[in-house]
């Protein structure tokens, strides 16, 4: 691969617009080369707004440009699947955006199919990439807080009361989990790993999608995460993980934090900071092209195995809150 790795987006809302201009700004790195979209207007629009050379009306169509080393899929949820699959089948790595799938099942065939083929994958959970995060996981692994026994985080937003807004569409795979629990969850697995027990309560709409959610995740180590997301409540976005010696805590916007600060008896509290934009999606997109060139199928920073535990989690909390999607 040359010194550029050549980008194709799928989808033309808002994160794809927020991903490619990051992508423009990594010019020495990057290229955008090419878009798609189900509508071919939507996709020339796209394309004349960012500058991307070709413009496709499907899906197919980009899946199939021999010039895209790496396609990132922004599609709504419910098209993950179908998306990144098609992309995969044509030889093309996919980064693909979080929620990886609707659910654990579809996201095992994603990642027997990139393994299969040998193409890379990887979902695009960029709080696992963001440099202060992964600062946070280094001292907490250096034994700075001892062992964790509980952590606290939350992401809940009011959203849209339309019952036709995707939030509020199970066809869509709306609802506050697979949209922002993602995240809560995510991060207590990024610490403690799968758990091995899942409690779950929530509000649900006439449409059957959650509004309000509460988990409580179990572990065997005795360590506990409790987490909660919701679209119709504006929560303070934080998070909070305590250990045997000390605590951390992360201040609004814990899934791209500006920096965090670690708490032990008798010291003062210490401050960490890591300069750079905190809501850059460079820092996912940089590990991407590091693992193209590289040579490896799979990143190390958002291991495919991770992403299988989360949706196994994230499926779990589902089925004690009674939400299923079409076709499930």
């Amino acid at each position: 691969m040359g010194r550029k790795v050549r980008w194709g987006v799928l989808a033309t809302g808002g994160i794809a617009a927020s991903f490619t201009r990051d992508l423009l700004e990594m010019p020495d790195d990057a290229e955008v080369v090419a878009v798609a979209s189900r509508s071919a207007a939507s996709a020339e629009a796209f394309a004349e707004r960012f500058g991307i050379p070709r413009a496709y009306g499907t899906w197919a169509e980009l899946a199939a440009d021999d010039g895209v080393d790496v396609v990132y899929v922004a599609t709504p949820h419910a098209a993950h699947r179908a998306a990144a699959g098609l992309c995969l089948e044509a030889g093309r790595a996919v980064l693909c955006e979080k929620p990886f799938t609707l659910n654990a099942r579809e996201a095992g065939e994603l990642v027997d199919l990139a393994r299969e083929r040998g193409t890379f994958l990887m979902e695009a959970m960029w709080m696992y990439c963001n440099p202060v995060v992964r600062r946070l996981v280094e001292v907490v692994r250096d034994g700075a807080i001892g062992e964790v026994r509980t952590i606290h985080a939350d992401f809940g937003l009011v959203a849209s009361d339309d019952p036709g807004h995707r939030l509020r569409d199970p066809a869509a795979g709306g609802g506050a989990l697979l949209d922002l629990g993602v995240y809560p969850v995510a991060f207590a697995q990024l610490l403690l790993g799968e758990p091995d027990r899942v409690r779950a309560d929530a509000l649900l709409s006439p449409e059957g999608v959650d509004l309000n959610t509460g988990v409580l995740l179990g572990w065997d180590s005795g360590a506990q995460a409790l987490l909660s997301c919701s679209v119709v409540a504006d929560t303070p976005l934080t998070a909070t993980v305590t250990g045997t010696a000390g605590r951390i805590e992360l201040p609004r916007g814990f899934f791209f934090p500006e920096g965090f600060t670690l708490y032990r008896e008798g010291r003062d509290p210490e401050e960490f900071r890591v300069e750079g934009r905190r809501d850059s999606y460079q820092y996912e997109a940089a590990e991407v092209m590091r693992c193209l060139r590289a040579g490896e199928k799979e990143s190390p920073l958002v291991p495919l195995d991770g992403t299988l535990a989360v949706m196994r989690t994230l499926d779990a909390v589902r089925d004690r809150i009674g939400v299923r999607y079409p076709g499930e």
